[in-house]
């Protein structure tokens, strides 16, 4: 079938964007994503033994996907080459011997996976801290020292969790797996994805102090990170049981806690979007118009990846289960969670609703996650239990 003239018009103009955009890469641009192509084929060399079909499509895939992130979002490549310098180091120091984690110096105090994501713990603390003092005493300076720690913190998260995968493999070779199997492992990752949605909204609208409020939750996230790897020894790596032993959990789960990150980032913009409109901190505070723009397309992110979860988590189920879905309390608080955000952006979009009502629904939003994320594990039981406190 023939294009119509609208048709090849679009695609020109979209031909003509791309084109644009490349012309605009400096040789920095281009060094970083050769180094993203070099570091792809030493991981296809040196693990190759632990790689399986699947393993290799989605290296395969992230690369160009890393590759434009970096090109489209400037700071991300700085990030990715400190955290890929970071776990290479680790890999070097630890020289194939786990014990080394407790007598090389580097290993003990930074770079060992627990390490790392105590000075994560830390940082976030310390960023949480310097945002709301940004916040209070008008200090650009006092902010500006919470964007810079908050990037530290995640640089420490990533770090942290590559190495514990490296060191799950250094325990047996068929012991290691991907470190998002259990509730440590993943809380660690909400808090590494809440703060990257976070720190691109603050360079895309060009203002800190929404950090005060999305680090709270960070923060309370790190805290229970900490009390749940001290009460249950949570921080030790542990074998994978044989529900999560799947190709899904590499895919389904990172997609689940974009969706978590994302309206999490909602939820507390939102809440600062109640305080400005009730004239609490308005001065200090963005635009009600920005908050609100924020609100929005963090809440469409985090439903298309959740949407998008809830799909890969369907597909696992009848792999694993035989059927697509069983009402287990998990999956039905998916749902609930899915038709929560369905609602508020049809509301948005169809019937052009604003103001506190949204910002509401969307601090309200945050308990439902809540409970879906954390709840269901400590109260309910089912198919999803090997995730319980």
């Amino acid at each position: 079938m023939l294009a119509t003239q609208s048709e090849t018009q679009f695609l020109d103009e979209q031909d003509a964007g791309w084109k644009a955009f490349v012309r605009r890469l400096k040789w920095f641009d281009w060094l970083y994503a050769a180094l993203l192509v070099v570091g792809m084929v030493y991981t296809f060399m040196s693990l190759d033994q632990h790689r399986d079909v699947f393993d290799t499509a989605i290296l395969l895939g992230m690369t160009p996907v890393f590759i434009v992130t970096g090109w489209w979002w400037k700071p991300f490549r700085l990030l990715f080459i400190g955290v890929v310098v970071l776990a290479l180091l680790a890999t070097q120091f630890y020289a194939g011997d786990l014990s080394r984690a407790n007598t090389q110096f580097f290993l003990k105090f930074m770079l060992a996976s627990q390490s790392a994501i105590g000075w994560m713990s830390a940082l976030f603390f310390m960023a949480t801290a310097s945002y709301w003092l940004g916040l209070l005493a008008r200090s650009e300076f006092a902010a500006k020292v919470g964007t810079s720690l908050t990037w530290a913190a995640v640089v420490m998260g990533v770090t942290g969790m590559l190495v514990r995968w490296h060191e799950s493999y250094l325990i047996a070779p068929d012991y290691g797996h991907i470190p998002v199997s259990n509730l440590y492992e993943v809380f660690v990752l909400f808090c590494i994805i809440t703060a990257l949605l976070y720190l691109y909204y603050e360079g895309r609208y060009a203002t800190r102090a929404m950090g005060a409020f999305v680090l709270v939750v960070i923060s309370a996230a790190v805290g229970f990170l900490l009390w749940y790897a001290l009460a249950r020894e949570a921080s030790d790596i542990q074998p994978l049981i044989p529900a999560l032993q799947s190709y899904w959990m590499k895919i389904h789960v990172p997609a689940n806690f974009i969706g978590y990150g994302a309206f999490s980032v909602a939820a507390m913009v939102s809440v600062a979007w109640l305080l400005a409109d009730r004239g609490i901190l308005a001065s200090r505070l963005p635009a009600l118009e920005v908050l609100d723009d924020v609100m929005y397309r963090a809440i469409a992110i985090g439903f298309a990846f959740f949407t998008l979860a809830t799909i890969l988590g369907a597909l696992w189920a009848a792999e694993a289960w035989g059927t697509y879905w069983q009402w287990d309390p998990k999956e039905t608080w998916a749902l609930i969670v899915w038709l929560n955000y369905a609602a508020w952006l049809h509301m948005r979009l169809t019937k052009g609703l604003r103001g506190a009502m949204l910002a509401w629904w969307a601090t309200i939003g945050l308990v439902v996650v809540t409970f879906a994320f954390l709840g269901v594990n400590m109260f309910l039981s089912g198919l999803h239990s090997y995730g319980s406190l």
